[in-house]
């Protein structure tokens, strides 16, 4: 991919259906982001073992990275939708080397906690407008590019741990500070997206709206509301249970089944591939059936295996965490541009709310999480948690946009 191509061609981009260059950079770099975002959690047995932490204190940590990481994210998205600021991009991946750099020398609890909030800032300026960009590049599949976008950064999520296995565990805390030039890839690949952008949006101004950017869904201000509102509904129930698993889940498979920490993380790696796997494919398959099922499936379809997997042996225990990994992450993706549409002129707010929900959810649960695990134990965490899909059954009462939408055209 030339940087030409990628930068220097948005009147070629608005004529296609898909900008294919573009939307490969930006999940590139959502890759190198939350590669770099992964690494804080895949380093917790390190960190609580070094610095004598208790469960907690490490459910602290992810609570202080994801609460930075979420309060922020709706705030730049509105801003950003009233004054575009594509070089942002570049900015929020600078943070996150800056947390990488002081996290790999951090002395004391303090310190961790500022590295994972400087972290968690990165994050909150990177998702809203690298969102915005992955829609701006759809061409009109805006399911598929929010989970080529998405997808990114689940495969980055994944690939993290399994760095930390090989790298971070084997030579220490300082060799996070070798990861800090794929953020300096990152911001450079940016930097270029950041033009293409700005270019995009000075043709689009000059040449009329797509229809499709004009359609309407017919419903009241209150009826939208209401959605949104299911729809936060479901990104609790989906990210509640996933904190269960990101946070904990290399504790949970050595406290039951006596593995070593590296194996451990093998199997974290294997349950986040199948979460990138769900981002993909929720996406087009919404595009194609309708997000509203995608979202009803993808959420309360996994409630068989989560109630399960608490009683299952270490062959089932990773069988069906990719299976729940899978099916949940499909959920994301539709969950996103079915909130786009129903806001058509607030992308970057509505990218940010629930991106930043996704990780604020994600925060306090693990917090929470962690104190309960250690009143209690991890084998009673993923009990309780397993009940949590049951509120995919919100998804009823969400309206038929997509309908409503093509009786317009």
């Amino acid at each position: 991919m030339s940087t030409a191509q990628a930068t220097t061609t948005p009147s070629q981009t608005l004529r296609e259906r898909t900008s294919y260059a573009v939307l490969v950079m930006i999940s590139f770099c959502h890759f190198l982001n939350d590669m770099i975002q992964s690494l804080l959690p895949a380093i917790y047995p390190i960190l609580k073992g070094n610095f004598h932490l208790d469960f907690a204190q490490v459910g602290m940590i992810t609570f202080t990275n994801q609460l930075t990481a979420s309060v922020l994210q709706p705030v730049v998205g509105s801003y950003t939708d009233k004054r575009p600021q594509p070089f942002s991009l570049s900015i929020g991946m600078g943070c996150t080397l800056i947390g990488l750099i002081v996290l790999s020398i951090a002395s004391s609890f303090p310190i961790i906690l500022a590295a994972a909030a400087m972290i968690g800032i990165g994050s909150s300026v990177f998702h809203p407008e690298s969102s915005r960009v992955a829609r701006m590049a759809s061409g009109g599949q805006h399911g598929f590019a929010q989970s080529i976008f998405q997808v990114g950064g689940n495969a980055g999520s994944a690939t993290g741990p399994l760095l930390a296995a090989f790298i971070v565990l084997p030579h220490g805390q300082g060799s996070l500070a070798w990861f800090s030039l794929a953020a300096l890839l990152g911001m450079a690949l940016l930097g270029k997206v950041g033009l293409w952008a700005k270019a995009y949006r000075a043709a689009r101004a000059k040449i009329a709206k797509r229809v499709s950017d004009h359609l309407d869904h017919g419903l009241s201000s209150k009826q939208v509301n209401w959605s949104i509102a299911i729809l936060v509904g479901l990104i609790f129930s989906k990210y509640i249970y996933m904190a269960s698993l990101t946070s904990y889940y290399t504790f949970y498979l050595i406290s039951k089944f006596h593995l070593p920490v590296q194996n451990a993380q093998i199997y974290l790696f294997v349950f986040l591939g199948a979460v990138a796997l769900g981002t993909i494919m929720g996406g087009p398959i919404g595009d194609r059936l309708g997000r509203k099922y995608v979202i009803w499936w993808s959420i309360l379809g996994v409630l068989p295996f989560t109630l399960a997997l608490p009683y299952a042996n270490l062959f089932w225990t990773v069988i069906f965490s990719v299976i729940i990994g899978t099916i949940l992450a499909s959920a994301f993706p539709a969950i996103v541009v079915y909130a786009q549409e129903l806001l058509p002129g607030k992308l970057g707010m509505i990218s940010g709310l629930f991106f930043g929900l996704a990780f604020g959810t994600a925060g306090i649960a693990a917090a929470l999480l962690g104190q309960l695990a250690d009143h209690t134990s991890i084998g009673f965490v993923y009990r309780a948690v397993s009940f949590m899909p049951l509120l995919g059954l919100l998804a009823i009462f969400l309206p038929d946009i997509e309908g409503a939408m093509r009786r317009t055209k």
